[in-house]
């Protein structure tokens, strides 16, 4: 029989979920939108900030990163806590640190309670992401429920951080910048309450001791190298960033033997000996790499090229998101309907593939272009993401679903860091490479520096567009090149892998005395 504890209480294996999971997942969803709102929901708020707090440019950068930096380093530890001591028991905690942070930084008096509210909300958001993945993965046991349920995470977690910038805007306009924390606080009430009425408990029965050393061990391999990929695109390769990089690596590897030569390691290598959680794992940092690497030209193209207000930018950046929500559900209706996983995990590549194929062709003026092809490319990426983490979280074992979740997460950062990394470095080298020598220093840098001189070079402001798009062209051809080969290696990888079917639970009457 199947192990109880391993299961939601009062849930066996197998059995289709009812009214009370559906509205459950309702109640997860509103903190996973909050979460990944959070990442961007300082976009229209700096300014004001700025007025009001003074900041340094140093406290102005660690109030609009820290978040992401702790929320990346803590991903892998709380999701191996929430083995450990119960995902909803960890939710909770985390609901609840969410929510006193927000207050605190909506009312925060200084740069430096900013911050440290802000890194508390990482901490919160690092308990949230993977608690609520873990507790959708014990409540549909079912494999066609929880696909569809896993479909509605993903898209959740993607409109999420496009929902960020414009609400942020809309309320800096019509209120003060601490509103845009104080939306947290219904949100994470409604899960304290609900919470323990509605989601079931789910933890590993036998986890052994938790590896401490193996926490800041994890974040030593994450931090650095985050670090570094965020701000090469802007930078360039600098040998700090560079560093940081090649030091995160070295603790990476220092993490992993740990993980392999230890006798409670945080991250259990037995789930990547389960077939197709490797190939997952990395088709979802692929994934990331497309959606943020592409955003990171869209968003400048919007403001800087066309010449949109940022409030404008972000109202149109939404378009691309409206055929999102069609995505995760069509793909899970055709692998319902029998259609191989892989085929359709690769027909998502091949579709995100062609929507850097679309902005290839982009020019100076081609608005519609441009968001048609952020639009054919989160349809793309929504499509691999739901299924592969869908197959991910079938083929881990309940009782490491915050594991599996974490890793799942932590890659799509990495992913979408090295995106920016990478295609930003190949758009920026197209750039400088086309902006004249005699054109002052500060427009080879950047297309903003280039336009806050452009009132004195003729003909420059021009020229840095064009040059702009250009490398955005570039950079598109790459990330076409790259995720066409994402979808071969999706083909080969993942073939005639599909999710196990949950063991039944033998009924009454033929249970072996």
């Amino acid at each position: 029989m199947t192990n109880p504890t391993s299961t939601p209480e009062g849930t066996s294996a197998g059995t289709r979920a009812g009214r009370r999971e559906w509205t459950a997942l309702t109640v997860l969803m509103l903190p996973l939108l909050l979460v990944s709102m959070d990442v961007s929901v300082l976009y229209f708020a700096i300014p004001s900030i700025s007025a009001d707090l003074e900041p340094s440019g140093t406290q102005q950068l660690w109030i609009f990163d820290i978040y992401a930096f702790v929320l990346a380093g803590l991903l892998m530890t709380m999701g191996s806590l929430g083995d450990r001591i119960g995902h909803r028991r960890l939710l909770l905690i985390g609901a609840a640190a969410f929510g006193a942070a927000s207050l605190v930084a909506a009312y925060a008096n200084s740069a430096e309670t900013l911050i440290a509210a802000r890194a508390v909300l990482g901490i919160g958001g690092a308990t949230l992401m993977p608690s609520t993945m873990a507790l959708l993965r014990t409540m549909f046991t079912d494999p066609g429920q929880r696909a569809k349920a896993i479909g509605l995470w993903s898209g959740v977690m993607t409109a999420g951080i496009a929902l960020g910038s414009v609400m942020s805007g809309v309320l800096v306009e019509h209120f003060w910048w601490g509103s845009v924390f104080l939306v947290n606080l219904p949100a994470m009430a409604l899960l304290l309450i609900l919470g323990p009425l509605l989601l079931p408990e789910s933890r590993n029965p036998s986890p052994g001791r938790f590896d401490w050393l193996s926490v800041p061990l994890s974040m030593a391999a994450v931090l650095p190298v985050i670090y570094g990929l965020k701000e090469i695109p802007s930078e360039g390769w600098n040998v700090l960033y560079v560093l940081s990089i090649t030091v995160g690596l070295l603790f990476a590897a220092l993490f992993v033997h740990r993980q392999r030569t230890t006798a409670s390691p945080m991250i259990d290598p037995a789930l990547f000996r389960g077939r197709g959680f490797a190939p997952s794992v990395a088709l979802n940092l692929v994934s990331a790499f497309g959606i943020m690497g592409s955003a990171y030209f869209t968003t400048q193209y919007l403001q800087s090229v066309l010449g949109k207000s940022a409030l404008e930018s972000a109202l149109w950046a939404l378009l691309p998101s409206v055929p999102i929500g069609a995505a995760a559900p069509i793909a899970t209706a055709l692998v319902h309907k029998g259609v191989s996983r892989a085929y359709v995990v690769t027909a998502g590549f091949a579709i995100s593939a062609c929507g850097f194929a679309l902005l290839a062709f982009a020019g100076t003026d081609s608005m519609w272009l441009v968001l048609t092809s952020c639009g054919v490319l989160a349809v793309g990426g929504v499509t691999v993401m739901s299924q592969i983490m869908d197959l991910a979280m079938g083929t881990a074992p309940a009782e490491r679903a915050g594991t599996a979740s974490s890793l799942m997460e932590t890659g799509a950062e990495f992913g979408g860091a090295l995106g920016m990394a990478i295609l930003g470095s190949i758009g920026t080298a197209v750039y400088r490479h086309d902006i004249p020598a005699s054109a002052p220093d500060v427009a080879h840098e950047t297309l903003g520096g280039a336009l806050a001189v452009a009132d004195r070079v003729p003909g420059l402001a021009t020229v840095a567009r064009e040059a702009f798009t250009h490398g955005m062209q570039g950079a598109a051809i790459a990330g076409a090149v790259l995720l066409a080969g994402a979808a071969v290696l999706a083909a080969v990888t993942l073939r005639g892998v599909e999710v196990r079917q949950p063991v039944k639970e033998p009924e009454p009457d033929k249970v072996p005395v």
